[in-house]
């Protein structure tokens, strides 16, 4: 497996909309995307990009979103997960396998429409670890 370019850093939050004023007032952010919904994944997610990554926001979708238990956890909202890209989801999903790691389920489609998995912190150096095919045209 060959790790491959921070995608984003993952931050939950209350409130997408009161995240993204935060995002424009305050860190100066000019290129926010549109909020959507992604209810496969039980999130509602808006991208901020900057310089050299994103910061892809998470809102929960539903109170039996998995978002919805780290916000009653933290009701301010904070950092959820790294994500980094892999040029084969399903090399590297084995990789971690064979190194003992808890793979939190099956690749599935993630909001940049391409395949992710996460791997528990436990197993991360603490870190909550998304893994993302890198999208096809993209370095």
């Amino acid at each position: 497996m060959k790790l491959g370019r921070l995608n984003h850093v993952g931050v939950a939050t209350p409130s997408i909309a009161d995240s993204i004023v935060f995002y424009r007032d305050v860190m100066g952010a000019t290129a926010i995307g549109e909020p959507f919904d992604l209810p496969a994944q039980g999130v509602k997610v808006c991208f901020v990009d900057t310089p050299n990554t994103q910061v892809e926001l998470i809102e929960p979708y539903d109170a039996s979103s998995p978002i919805a238990a780290f916000i009653a956890k933290n009701p301010a909202g904070g950092q959820h997960h790294v994500c980094y890209e892999v040029p084969d989801i399903h090399e590297a999903k084995a990789w971690f396998e064979a190194k003992g790691a808890k793979v939190l389920g099956e690749p599935r489609i993630g909001a940049h429409g391409t395949l992710i998995f996460f791997v528990h912190p436990k197993d991360m150096g603490g870190v909550l670890t998304e893994f993302m095919e890198t999208p096809k045209g993209d370095h």
